[in-house]
């Protein structure tokens, strides 16, 4: 007889595992579904609203010269969680809106500018970081000489990869001012890691400055 109880005690507690577990699960599972479908809004707004800010700068820079304005604009501190620029890396299947910050909460929505560094557009060490397990994630495909483009509403920017690199939390090096302008992108690292991973992968770009010089002579023949 008390075999029999405990038996049945253990199913019992098993099926109660086994509840709580599934339970657990389906919590897990609508909350990444929420941070998913609010990040695909996110990112399809302000992707929808850099592309309308971008028009009129398009028209502004076939003039011959730049308005006073023009500059202005493109001086101003940025806001934080507010969209400044597009990101893609187009042969790995990267595309994202880049925010400025690197908070949680801006990582959940779009790759985030790292504050200090120089932002979007431009001279100097472009620092953005995602999150490896979602936006980030095709970083690992990326191979040197793989082409980046950096749009803000006031210019496209083609970088190069010319290196990646493993390195460690603390090693902030990669994110110092450099004499070429650069994009540095950052991410946890290993990849497919379970918890907080305990490396960073970085890669290194170089802006192509040829094509923008190509960009630039384009848009004056525009004007003739």
């Amino acid at each position: 007889m008390k075999v029999l109880l405990s038996a049945k005690f253990g199913n019992r507690l098993l099926r109660a595992g086994q509840y709580v577990f599934a339970a657990v699960g389906i919590v897990a599972l609508g909350y990444w579904a929420s941070v998913t479908v609010r990040a695909r809004v996110f990112q399809s707004k302000e992707a929808h609203r850099l592309a309308q800010e971008r028009e009129p700068q398009l028209a502004l820079a076939r003039q011959e010269t730049r308005s006073e304005s023009s500059t202005e604009v493109r001086q101003q501190a940025p806001v934080e969680v507010a969209a400044i620029a597009n990101l893609a890396i187009p042969r790995i299947g990267l595309a994202t809106v880049v925010v400025e910050g690197v908070e949680d909460g801006d990582l959940k929505l779009a790759a985030g500018h790292i504050p200090g560094t120089a932002l979007p557009g431009e001279p100097g060490n472009v620092g953005i970081a995602g999150h490896r397990d979602t936006l980030f994630r095709p970083l690992r495909l990326i191979h040197k000489d793989d082409v980046i483009v950096l749009t803000t509403p006031h210019e496209e920017d083609q970088y190069t990869v010319v290196s990646t690199k493993i390195v460690d939390p603390d090693d902030v090096g990669v994110l110092y001012p450099t004499s070429r302008d650069t994009l540095t992108l950052v991410t946890c690292y290993p990849f497919y890691y379970l918890g907080a991973a305990p490396r960073r992968f970085v890669v290194r770009a170089e802006r192509d400055k040829t094509s923008a010089k190509e960009s630039t002579v384009t848009l004056k023949d525009a004007n003739k």
